[in-house]
């Protein structure tokens, strides 16, 4: 059985309490609309192939996938190479409310398990694809998040001119999901209107286009392209990262006229806060090539905590310069139940207990929390095997097989 975890929603009904999801994913996109949908309470039963979803072993920067993106979920493995497993995979998936998936497009047709077929059989179902692109000249491309970064315009911004970069975390294949996720649930609820199910698509390009629609629409509205975000002109006088005493930084920003006279009594600009030049919000933008040299020198014999002790004390915005691996300690996410406890399921570390963190969103002023930690390989196959009114000796059969695990 796949372990279990506390948490403050354990003992409430969870909105999607009673779901079924079938989730025919890999990765990080797919497996981040499961998870959307189990941690609001869903029953999320992740199909895998007989060695397990390959992000269970990757290195480095991958290492945080299955962990991250698969909690709440039960797991089965099933080879969908054979004829008896694929058979197996259909009637899991004719069973579901929702099932998601995200391959190439016509992997799933393969083995009937793609939404023609199965909607032929349940007209109710939800079926929810992970795509790299919508359909279109682009669909059949290989596409990763780095791939759509650099063709939609987000390395571009992030990088410094002529140095495109891609961003710090997955967000495509993330949002991707949780776009998937949006329209399963808009779906459920025309559902409970019509009586019928529907396909969703959602895409990698789609997704990173979104995210940079802003700069498209800045160029529309002022007929100038929009400039790689660190050479780009900010809309704020002071927004920006200083390097303060033994080279400690620190982001501090003033976006307003009542902040920046705030900012300057606190700091004791005063020569500053009388100089026409800085007078107000734009014409700080407009000087800050000379406004900003004189506050990174200004600031420069100040601690960090210095700066972030007045900035608090005066209810100015900054942040300090965090690392991921320092968020563990976050008194604020410690506080407010931010991050969870949850068994990690391989690797190294197998077994061991660590932070997870959660939606960022509170239902009925709790957070969604874990329930069931992220399963090991086939952990629930034979349960749900027998769900589905297979015998224990079909079940052994298949096993000889290898038509599951």
């Amino acid at each position: 059985m796949t372990a279990h975890a506390t948490s403050p929603s354990a003992a409430r009904p969870l909105p999607l309490a009673g779901l079924r999801v079938v989730e025919f994913t890999h990765m990080v996109m797919g497996p981040t609309c499961g998870m959307v949908l189990a941690d609001m309470g869903a029953e999320v039963i992740k199909v895998e192939p007989l060695e397990g979803d390959r992000t269970r072993y990757l290195l480095g920067a991958g290492a945080g996938f299955f962990p991250m993106f698969n909690r709440n979920k039960k797991s089965i493995a099933i080879n969908l190479h054979q004829p008896e497993g694929a058979e197996v995979a259909r009637k899991l998936a004719l069973s579901a409310d929702v099932v998601l998936e995200n391959f190439k497009p016509d992997t799933m047709a393969k083995y009937g398990l793609d939404y023609a077929a199965l909607s032929a059989q349940n007209p109710k179902l939800i079926y929810v694809s992970h795509k790299g692109f919508l359909p279109g000249p682009y669909e059949h491309r290989t596409a990763l998040d780095e791939v759509v970064q650099m063709m939609g315009g987000l390395a571009y911004m992030t990088g410094r001119p002529g140095d495109p970069l891609r961003a710090g975390t997955s967000v495509n294949d993330i949002m991707g999901g949780m776009f998937g996720a949006i329209g399963a649930l808009g779906a459920l609820i025309q559902r409970g209107i019509t009586g019928r199910g529907q396909e969703v698509q959602s895409a990698l390009f789609e997704n990173n286009v979104f995210l940079v629609g802003q700069h498209m629409l800045q160029y529309a509205m002022t007929g100038q392209p929009a400039a790689p975000m660190p050479a780009r002109i900010s809309p704020w006088g002071v927004y920006d990262v200083f390097t303060v005493k033994d080279g400690e930084q620190i982001f501090i920003s003033a976006v307003s006229d009542a902040q920046w006279a705030t900012f300057c009594a606190v700091f004791g600009l005063a020569d500053l806060k009388t100089d026409a030049r800085y007078a107000s919000n734009n014409d700080r933008v407009r000087e800050r090539p000379t406004l900003l040299p004189i506050l990174r020198e200004r600031l420069a014999s100040y601690s960090a905590a210095q700066v972030a002790h007045l900035m608090e004390a005066n209810k100015l915005p900054y942040a300090p310069i965090r690392k991921p691996e320092e968020l563990f300690d976050d008194e604020h996410l410690l506080a407010t139940g931010g991050l969870a406890d949850m068994v990690l399921p391989d690797g190294a570390h197998a077994g061991e207990t660590s932070k997870a963190t959660l939606f960022p969103f509170t239902m009925d002023g709790q957070r969604l929390g874990v329930r069931l930690n992220p399963p090991r390989l086939g952990a629930d196959t034979d349960t749900l095997l027998s769900g589905l009114k297979y015998s224990p000796e079909q079940i052994r059969n298949f096993r000889t097989h290898q038509c599951v695990g």
